[in-house]
């Protein structure tokens, strides 16, 4: 259970965050044409045992203590629930949290809010000290055609549950909404910025597919980006509205324990720049041989995006073929 824990990695929301992997490749409510991490392979909504809590706690403590004991107790900024899959279709995420206490340091969740309509679903969200919503639209035929949703979910529904769990929840908020190159109606922007408003989140992040999607999907064309953020300053407000344009930064933080492993486990997640992996291989006195050595072997696939190359872990995902073989 080692691979669980992965990072740290720099984020453009969460600072140094020591990613959780709490669901296995790739179960998820929904199929976004932009993921990273790659097509669904088990499309659902059904919440279920995953991992023992036990053994993610101690896949954590192990990874906690041994970034620590190498870069120091500044070292993690968050501890981050972003995963294969929907966290929040892990039910045992409460217990989970609970265990993860002990580190004192704070728990971050990144969901898509499909399940936010669940009363079981909203009391876990509640544990958290950070929780990072994707709302990328409130318009539903952008929603459908974006995040192709599970059959059984309703955007109103989850709409109507963003806000019941914005009035009880006392942590730091944040949302989320992916650009990609479509056209975008100006009503259905302005749909989707009148609803950010009346969740009122701490920051409204405006993103675009920098690293390789699921699909043949590329970075909206400027005039669309600007006019999205022109909406959405201008009725959300120019304070709260950020643009997330450039890409995260180079300072990962690995173990030097087993650096082929923690390059798996992060990739698996996070596909990362063939310039930045050999900034990490440089500082680790690794030559580059040891990545070309896993392709060859298989372990990592390598991909093309934006005129840059990445590299992933090879995982089932990134093989399916669309619209996922489940969706129950």
């Amino acid at each position: 259970m080692s691979n669980i824990a992965f990072g740290v990695v720099p984020s453009r929301r969460l600072g140094k965050s020591l990613g959780i992997n709490n669901i296995p490749c790739k179960f998820c409510s929904y199929d976004c044409i932009y993921c990273q991490v790659g097509r669904t392979i088990n499309k659902t909504i059904e919440r279920r045992n995953f991992y023992n809590p036990y053994d993610i706690f101690s896949s954590v403590k192990e990874k906690i203590n041994k970034i620590i004991s190498e870069n120091g107790k500044n070292s993690i900024d968050y501890l981050t629930f972003v995963a294969d899959g929907e966290p929040t279709l892990d039910i045992n995420i409460t217990k989970e949290v609970d265990l993860l206490r002990e580190f004192d340091i704070p728990i971050a969740i990144i969901s898509n809010s499909s399940l936010i309509w669940r009363e079981d679903v909203k009391n876990d969200l509640l544990n958290f000290d950070l929780v990072s919503l994707k709302i990328d639209s409130a318009d539903c035929s952008l929603w459908k055609r974006i995040n192709r949703p599970h059959k059984k979910l309703s955007l109103e529904t989850i709409l109507n549950g963003i806000l019941e769990f914005r009035d009880d929840y006392r942590g730091k908020l944040i949302t989320e909404t992916m650009i990609v190159d479509m056209q975008y109606p100006e009503e259905a922007i302005e749909k989707t910025a009148e609803f950010l408003k009346e969740v009122n989140p701490d920051k409204c992040y405006i993103n675009t597919p920098i690293r390789p999607p699921s699909e043949e999907i590329t970075p909206p064309k400027k005039e669309i980006l600007l006019k999205v953020i022109e909406v959405f300053t201008e009725i959300i407000g120019k304070g709260k509205v950020i643009p997330l344009k450039t890409f995260e930064g180079s300072e990962f933080i690995i173990s030097t324990t087993n650096v082929e492993e923690e390059i798996l486990a992060i990739t698996s997640v996070h596909p990362i720049r063939e310039k930045v992996i050999k900034e990490l291989l440089t500082k680790q006195n690794i030559t580059y041989e040891t990545i070309e050595k896993m392709v060859k072997e298989g372990k990592l696939i390598k991909l093309n995006h934006c005129g840059e190359v990445f590299y992933m872990k090879n995982i089932k995902s990134r093989k399916n073929k669309p619209g996922g073989q489940n969706d129950r």
